[in-house]
């Protein structure tokens, strides 16, 4: 068995893990961050990086890094209801750097964030490397036990943050309690060829065959379409065709591009979650991002949330780390700096969920404009609020704290 020692082991290379690894390691902390793949290539992961993130990285210095990997830009967002478009959010009056979302392969930062955090001599990126147990001494989690290509693993550290998403192995060891808020909804994610005469923004489209979800990729879509929870194997059952006709009812102008949906194996099964926990850590022990708070895919917020996890838990616990402590009133300055921004979004999340995407995937005959986004569409300030709403989000983090 291989035996390692570090100030803070990390389960998880996403977005959480990776960034609360190279965070505490440029203050000074001895890291180690286990990733169970032997890469970051995994397709329809959150590629929603918005302006709040962007924000953050112009403050660590890798804005223009960032940047070089290749990206779309999105400045406005807008939803077509029943044929009618209206305007939602506005990006550009934020007071920011970077107005606008960045619609990057999550890949790409990751590889981007994990090449920079490399040159950090106190980080370590063990690839693939899965955690299996906690190592529990005396009531406190004294590090976790996992394995590798080359076998078994052990490591022993003052802090371990499960950062390995929504379906954690660690968070459920640990005797934390998730408090599970309903889903309704499944998503099948799917690309199609852009076209010229399509339009220029991702948006939404709403109609009596449901939602679909477009981001403009620049030569493709990535696309989404919610349905009820369950209905996966109904869909499928009508056959292909009844689900590329679907799209086209949906969204006229995908018609000649919907042939590159050839078979199932090319529409990707999202089952969604709504959870949290209700105390996010134990002594010796945390929880950050999807193993925190499991968001919905609306609004694109998860990557997000598991960022601005990331750096605050960052900031407040690298002193302590760096003495080789992990305080428990520590660990709950971090639940009780994030908790509530993640409940927040959540209860907004929950609430377009019932009031507009509920009613559309119900496939009612004509789906009503909820009188909100006729305000929206009417008054363009409005739309800035919105933009900061879902571009900055509640309690966005910063970094002003070196060692």
């Amino acid at each position: 068995m291989t035996s390692l020692t570090s100030q803070c082991c990390i389960a998880g290379g996403g977005p959480a893990g990776l960034m609360m690894g190279y965070l505490l390691a440029r203050a000074g902390v001895d890291v180690i961050v286990l990733e169970k793949h032997a890469d970051f290539l995994r397709d329809f992961r959150g590629d929603t990086v918005h302006p709040s993130t962007l924000e953050l990285f112009h403050e660590l210095g890798l804005l223009e890094g960032l940047l070089m990997r290749p990206y779309q830009k999105t400045e406005a967002i807008s939803v077509s209801i029943n044929n009618r478009s209206f305007a939602v959010a506005d990006f550009t009056r934020l007071p920011v750097h970077s107005k606008f979302i960045a619609m990057m392969p999550q890949w790409d930062v990751l590889d981007f964030v994990a090449d920079t955090a490399r040159e950090l001599p106190n980080f370590q990126l063990l690839m693939p490397a899965e955690a299996d147990e906690l190592v529990v001494e005396n009531g406190a989690v004294a590090g976790l036990r996992g394995h590798t290509a080359d076998g078994p693993l052990e490591v022993r550290s003052v802090l371990t943050v499960a950062a390995d998403g929504r379906g954690s192995r660690l968070r459920d060891q640990s005797g934390l309690k998730v408090k599970d808020l309903g889903a309704p909804m499944d998503v099948f994610w799917m690309r199609l060829p852009h076209t010229p005469d399509a339009p220029p923004d991702s948006l939404g489209q709403v109609g009596a065959d449901g939602f679909l979800v477009l981001i403009n990729r620049g030569d493709y879509w990535q696309c989404a379409l919610p349905f009820p929870k369950g209905a996966a194997d109904t869909i499928r059952a009508g056959g292909i065709e009844a689900f590329r006709a679907r799209l086209v009812r949906l969204a006229p102008w995908l018609a000649d591009v919907t042939g590159s949906i050839t078979s199932w194996d090319d529409v990707k099964l999202l089952t969604v979650q709504v959870n949290r926990l209700e105390k996010w850590w134990r002594t010796g022990f945390l929880c950050i991002g999807d193993a925190a708070h499991a968001m919905s895919p609306i609004g694109g917020v998860g990557i997000n949330l598991a960022v601005q996890d990331a750096a605050a838990a960052s900031r407040i616990l690298a002193p302590s780390l760096r003495r080789n402590e992990a305080p428990d009133e520590v660990l709950a300055r971090v639940q009780k700096r994030r908790a509530l921004p993640a409940r927040m979004t959540q209860s907004v999340q929950i609430a377009a969920q019932n009031r507009v995407l509920v009613p559309a995937i119900q496939g009612a005959a004509a789906v009503k404009v909820p009188f909100f986004l006729k305000v929206l569409d009417a008054v363009a300030p409005l739309r800035g609020l919105t933009g900061r709403a879902v571009g900055m989000g509640l309690r966005p983090e910063h970094w002003r704290f070196e060692p």
